[in-house]
């Protein structure tokens, strides 16, 4: 099996990457630096530019199924020129990447998951969201990922099996989040954001990597969350990585006008709550090997306390 994947080099691309390695699955890659084109056996690098609508439709060669990852980090002042950043960059990618199907052979093709996210759930503290629910955030991500929803739904035109990854807070030591949120907790100075009862949905970046792999291998179709089963609030979130960071929390929560003269418009990526459901892709046959977040905290902090018992990485037979 060969897949392609935009994105590969970033946080999430490089652990979806090395999961693909570990099932003897070769992986084309495009990138928008060229030097970051590599070329060794199993992992293939092609340039594109989708500002440009430039793409190298060598990279669908025996292609059986695409892992789309492409788009500006939302991590960054919102600003009304980055905001038409993080619009743009996912919008021009699924176009360039439409475009290039639409010069190439698409017959081996059969798969085609791209990364979303949970951010187009309203802002609630009582609803449990699932992949059902139809209202829009009143935000600015709420749009953005609306949006990018609508052009991801372009590509059923093609007739292999399309899916949205709604992704929650990623867990992981390398990048993202987690270590935005563990320096102030180690240095004791970290603190729960306002009420600190608003819900943050997460999963570890293994349990990510395999869910991918999952969507593709079983060729699903559809809208899946990308989160673990056990939500939890921000004051328990920051709780218990202060446990597993041996920290105090004591300074008190940190009131949401403060953060809003500090990062504008984007501290309502702080604030805002999802808790969201997790269940149809453990219907579908998907295993989470990080459940809790305790564990999942011990297991990226502490080596020695990461004795998960194993279990089969997935229900149906991988094809």
């Amino acid at each position: 099996m060969k897949i392609l994947i935009t994105g590969a080099t970033g946080l999430v691309g490089k652990a979806i990457v090395k999961e693909l390695h570990a099932k003897k699955i070769t992986v084309n890659y495009l990138t928008t630096s060229k030097s970051k084109i590599v070329s060794k056996k199993g992992y293939q690098g092609y340039y594109w530019n989708p500002k440009e609508s430039e793409i190298d439709i060598n990279c669908f060669n025996d292609v059986e199924a695409i892992i789309n990852l492409a788009g500006a980090t939302i991590s960054k002042r919102w600003t009304k020129s980055y905001k038409n950043e993080v619009l743009n960059s996912r919008i021009d990618s699924l176009k360039t990447l439409k475009q290039g199907l639409e010069l190439s052979d698409t017959t081996k093709i059969e798969t085609f998951a791209s990364a979303s996210a949970i951010g187009i759930y309203p802002n609630s503290l009582g609803t449990f969201y699932t992949e059902e629910e139809t209202k829009v955030d009143n935000s600015f991500l709420g749009e953005v990922v609306n949006s990018w929803e609508d052009e991801i739904e372009s590509f059923k035109e093609f007739g292999f099996k399309v899916s949205k990854i709604r992704i929650g807070l990623v867990l992981s030591k390398d990048g993202g989040a987690l270590p935005k949120m563990a320096t102030p907790i180690k240095n004791y100075v970290g603190a729960a954001f306002g009420t600190g009862e608003q819900w943050q949905s997460w999963i570890h970046i293994d349990d990510l990597a395999r869910l991918f792999t999952f969507v593709v291998s079983n060729k699903l179709s559809g809208i899946y969350n990308a989160v673990a089963p056990n939500p939890v609030t921000n004051s328990k979130m920051v709780t218990e990585l202060a446990k597993v960071l041996g920290r105090s929390i004591i300074l008190p929560n940190i009131p949401e006008f403060a953060m809003k003269l500090l990062l504008g418009e984007m501290a309502y990526l702080l604030f805002a709550s999802q808790r969201v459901s997790s269940q149809r892709i453990e219907k579908d046959g998907f295993y989470f090997n990080y459940l809790n977040i305790c564990k999942a905290f011990e297991a990226i902090y502490d080596k020695d306390s990461n004795k998960r018992s194993p279990v089969s990485d997935y229900k149906k037979e991988f094809a």
